[in-house]
């Protein structure tokens, strides 16, 4: 077998290996993938996230009491999701600054969604059910949206300073009141040495 003859059956050869791997790496594997709706919300909530106009997606009464309570980052409030195999409808309450064209935000939000979750999913966002709960300019939004938690952080921390304060001017009497007593002792006290 000449050199050439054995470099083309070795080029024949990788050949052969290389198109059996592509081959083997194409192989249809059996199996679903399915989202849990949480994950198809969260993706929502995270997008629609920054949409001008947009203050809130109010997750109703036990929610906002929820929210009124503690802090959360919880993006999935308020946003109901049907997640099929390959579709999902969205559900959701929400809450627009005040003076804002709603209808161009609903339309930005659908938008949004449908480009988030099909991009992220390739699922198809087949409806988006919009229902604006309240509208709030953006001074009662952040007035509303002080929670039990920042006004206790908030008195908690006014306390300290009044307790510390307190203490500080308690310390200063009693630190006064010793120097006087230990004035008077060495004052009383008869010398030892004459």
């Amino acid at each position: 077998m000449t050199n050439q003859q054995n470099d083309s059956t070795m080029n024949k050869t990788k050949q052969e290996n290389t198109e059996k791997s592509t081959n083997q790496s194409e192989a249809k594997v059996n199996g679903n993938l399915t989202y849990d709706d949480k994950v198809v919300q969260k993706i929502i909530g995270t997008a629609i996230e920054q949409i001008d106009g947009l203050l809130d997606v109010n997750g109703g009464f036990f929610s906002n009491i929820a929210d009124k309570l503690i802090n959360t980052d919880n993006v999935t409030s308020g946003i109901n999701t049907e997640v099929g195999e390959k579709q999902v409808a969205v559900d959701m309450d929400v809450v627009v600054e005040y003076g804002r064209d709603i209808p161009k935000i609903a339309e930005r939000v659908k938008q949004v969604i449908h480009d988030e979750v099909k991009h992220m999913t390739h699922l198809d966002v087949i409806e988006v059910n919009i229902n604006v709960v309240d509208i709030k300019t953006e001074k009662e939004y952040e007035e509303d949206s002080e929670t039990v938690q920042d006004k206790v952080t908030s008195a908690a921390k006014t306390t300290g300073q009044f307790a510390s304060k307190q203490t500080n001017k308690a310390k200063n009497a009693i630190t006064s009141g010793t120097n006087k007593a230990q004035d008077k002792i060495e004052d009383a006290r008869e010398p030892r040495v004459q």
